[in-house]
């Protein structure tokens, strides 16, 4: 039977419309992501093949003419769900481009069927590949966000009493508020009054991976942003705290299935 050879296409690039943080588009046959975290929105498409994705402890795929929806701070992995592997494109939105209430419905429910929907992500993608094009963008994400509100408010619950967010949401804050600065996981410990184990497992409890895992994934995206605005691998490996450039290199392939050079020549 004849096999299917390892390929990985990545094409990214940061368009100048406001509330795309990123737009990537990629052809992966075998790479598995692990599980790893983005600081936005996460709106895929898969165009050929399919996606096996774990979210919020929950196995998740993307059928066929869906779009998925994967909300900020949810950890999720990635692995083929096809022989073939998957083609996808994926756009990076602002938090505050759908809001932060509707994390909790696109935890419950990330695959969206919905053909106008589809319909609009495809044509923002169109839109955003071509030059001079922004302000058509601008109004099909305009469009698009609204649309997605619209599927996710009737599954989004009434208000709910205030509960404590408990150390490990303080953790997850310190780890962001000091993404670039390489602090240790006793600093930690001290500055939140708890046992470094304890904030260990509070953490993994709460967020389904553990805070260097977390950390490590948040440093990779925020790389992937300044590789993306001309900056050069060894400055940006300096830059967010990793020992040096190999050190940035090794969790970039292990997370985003490619090198940051290669990354950065893919880029338009």
């Amino acid at each position: 039977m004849a096999t299917t050879a390892a390929r990985q296409e990545i094409t990214a690039w940061r368009p100048r419309v406001p509330g795309v943080v990123e737009v990537l588009h990629a052809h992966l046959t075998e790479h598995r992501y692990p599980m790893h975290v983005h600081d936005s929105w996460t709106l895929l498409i898969v165009d050929d093949g399919a996606v096996r994705y774990d979210l919020d402890r929950h196995r998740r795929g993307t059928p066929h003419g869906t779009v998925s929806l994967l909300p900020p701070h949810v950890p999720h992995n990635g692995s083929p769900a096809t022989e073939g592997g998957f083609r996808k494109r994926v756009l990076y939105l602002e938090t505050g481009r759908i809001g932060e209430e509707l994390i909790g419905p696109a935890v419950d429910g990330p695959d969206l069927a919905d053909p106008l929907l589809r319909q609009r992500v495809g044509q923002l993608h169109a839109a955003l590949g071509r030059a001079g094009e922004e302000w058509e963008a601008a109004s099909r994400l305009a469009l698009i966000c609204a649309r997605l509100r619209e599927l996710l408010r009737p599954r989004a619950a009434g208000p709910a009493e205030p509960v404590g967010r408990g150390v490990a949401h303080d953790l997850r804050d310190l780890l962001d508020a000091r993404l670039t600065e390489r602090t240790t996981l006793d600093e930690a410990a001290n500055l939140l009054h708890a046992h470094p184990a304890h904030l260990v497992r509070a953490f993994t409890a709460a967020f389904g991976l553990p805070p260097h895992q977390y950390l490590t994934a948040r440093r990779v995206d925020r790389a992937r942003r300044l590789l993306l605005d001309g900056h050069p691998p060894a400055a940006v490996a300096t830059a967010l705290g990793f020992h040096d450039q190999p050190h940035l290199t090794r969790h970039f392939r292990r997370i985003l299935g490619t090198t940051p050079g290669r990354f950065v020549r893919g880029r338009r």
